[in-house]
């Protein structure tokens, strides 16, 4: 098997213009009729959506039950603060540590079943930890979740930044969101990221001209894992709570939508581009009706349907049409007319 080669740019245009876009976001934001959490919010969900596509658009490999991971990075980071110390470094990383942890011990039981058997199976993990999450009141809360999460300040020794507000958390979580993102962009274009290519192409034919599968497909699992906990921990920076809604089963299915419809499977821009569509609808199509689940659910099928490669593929497709050659203009006849 040939994987692909290829020198990758260090920080593309596409990255520079999506973070140029959020980084203006306070200048434009509320002239357009939003808010400035609606842009942090978004920035949240595509970074959750960036790691699952680590894993369903990289390396073929479908989790159903992705949502338990981003809920165990929003109730560690809670609990890390509630009972254990109330520093944010502290409880960003011990929610990315704990969650890949765990992403790590269930991937050991699913890294070696494929297809539908191994979506299945994370849809049953996920389902055990959505209902430890209702039902262990004690640690959780139960269905009232945790509550009285802060906003810690970033302390940096020198200097201490106030997150209270949600502009200043908004450029906080852009500069993790920036390093996030660059730091998958060059995970896909180096020899790792081509080896999960690889076995999303042919499992068979990577274990061939051997590469160790399951332990490439256990070390995808777990990073994606650990990116779904830092989305989680700031969502519950964002909401100042956790609660067992964000590890349910719908929950899992809305990032599945969002990577699919943005083109994910075609495209390391699709789910910046499908979070942003979920987001969007949900909050603009929400204001009409409360049944906005239902017509964003008719378009989802619509491009299933009949555009399976989604919007980054659709922009893919128009740009590589075949130019329509330019007529040549008929020769002027000679002054004077015809001898």
């Amino acid at each position: 098997m040939q994987l692909a080669s290829g020198r990758a740019p260090l920080i593309p245009l596409p990255m520079l213009v999506t973070l140029l876009v959020l980084l203006s976001t306070p200048l434009w934001v509320g002239r357009v009729g939003l808010y400035q959490y609606l842009a942090l919010e978004i920035m949240i969900w595509v970074l959750f959506a960036m790691g699952y596509n680590l894993l369903l658009g990289f390396t073929g490999l479908p989790s159903f039950g992705h949502g338990a991971f981003f809920g165990t990075g929003a109730y560690a980071f809670g609990l890390l603060q509630l009972k254990v110390w109330p520093n944010l470094w502290f409880d960003l990383a011990g929610a990315v540590l704990v969650t890949a942890a765990l992403g790590a011990l269930v991937a050991l039981f699913i890294s070696h079943r494929r297809g539908i058997y191994y979506a299945l199976l994370t849809i049953a993990f996920g389902q055990v930890f959505w209902f430890i999450a209702n039902k262990w009141h004690t640690v959780t809360g139960g269905e009232d979740g945790l509550l009285n999460i802060k906003r810690l300040p970033a302390d940096f020794g020198f200097v201490s930044f106030n997150l209270a507000g949600n502009n200043a958390l908004f450029f906080f979580c852009l500069v993790l969101f920036a390093l996030v993102l660059l730091g998958l962009w060059r995970l896909i274009h180096s020899p790792l990221g081509r080896i999960f290519s690889a076995i999303k192409q042919n499992e068979t034919r990577a274990a061939f001209v051997g590469y160790n599968v399951w332990l490439y497909k256990w070390l995808a699992f777990t990073l994606s894992t650990a990116v779904a906990g830092l989305a989680g921990a700031l969502f519950a920076m964002a909401q100042q709570s956790a609660y067992p809604n964000v590890m349910s089963l719908h929950n899992s299915g809305f990032v599945v939508m969002m990577v699919l419809i943005g083109g994910g499977l075609v495209s390391f821009w699709g789910p910046i581009i499908g979070a942003t569509f979920f987001i969007l609808a949900r909050d603009l199509l929400g204001a009409y009706t409360e049944t906005w689940l239902l017509w964003y659910g008719l378009v989802f099928m619509a491009m299933v349907l009949f555009k399976p490669e989604g919007i980054a593929g659709a922009w893919q497709a128009w740009k590589a049409r075949p130019k329509r050659p330019v007529a040549a203009k008929p020769a002027a006849a000679p002054a004077g007319g015809a001898l």
